[in-house]
């Protein structure tokens, strides 16, 4: 049970990941600072220090900014290309007790299969981030960038939740994860019929197809 737990709060942390790279890690660090009982590893304790906390936060402030301006959200985003992987695998190997000290024996950290876990929050992280990153570039190609905005604040509240859930309440992860892939998957399918609808349409200002002829 407590490896299921595991698995699904490093799940939730790296698909959080894939949306704000620095999200799961200032939640991370402040529940490894602040919340009796909850103990990192020795490996990733780095975490919890103050100073890498607001270092962190300010890191997460801007990409929250970044990401709401249409256009700079996908400069951001391919920036973010290497951040928020990497950041997954931070996550899933905090949250799963996986430590990288053994990397000073390379043979010994690799049988120990202590690199799965990393490799699988990278694995998530960057799925999520491409699946982020095309969702975005077709949103910003539909309506001009419009839909930035609002695209970006149900991110954040998708990332917040499964934070959260991972951290108090892993089981929660599945019903959070069913959700976003529930809506997402309902606002990709209405991109199509928008973008037709949005050419199909004929503009007020432009001559029918009747006058054009006569």
């Amino acid at each position: 049970m407590e490896a299921l737990l595991a698995t699904l709060m490093g799940t939730g942390l790296a698909i959080s990941a894939g949306f704000r790279a620095f999200l799961p890690m200032v939640a991370l660090g402040v529940a490894g600072h602040f919340i009796p009982g909850f103990d990192l590893p020795e490996a990733w304790r780095w975490l919890e220090n103050e100073w890498v906390i607001v270092i962190m936060l300010v890191l997460l402030i801007l990409d929250l900014v970044a990401d709401k301006v249409p256009w700079v959200d996908a400069v951001n985003d391919v920036v973010q290309t290497v951040i928020r992987p990497a950041a997954g695998g931070i996550a899933f190997g905090a949250s799963s007790g996986a430590t990288t000290a053994l990397v000073q024996d390379p043979a010994s950290f690799f049988q120990s299969n202590q690199w799965v876990p990393v490799v699988i929050g990278v694995v998530l992280a960057l799925g999520t981030h491409l699946l982020k990153l095309t969702t975005r570039a077709t949103l910003n190609a539909v309506t001009g960038g419009a839909a930035a905005p609002v695209a970006s604040i149900a991110e954040d509240g998708a990332a917040v939740t499964l934070s959260l859930s991972a951290i108090l309440f892993p089981i929660a992860v599945l019903v959070v994860l069913a959700l976003v892939i529930v809506i997402a998957v309902v606002a990709i399918r209405r991109l199509p019929a928008r973008r037709r609808a949005r050419l199909t349409t004929p503009d007020p200002g432009e001559p029918s197809h009747e006058l054009r002829q006569s």
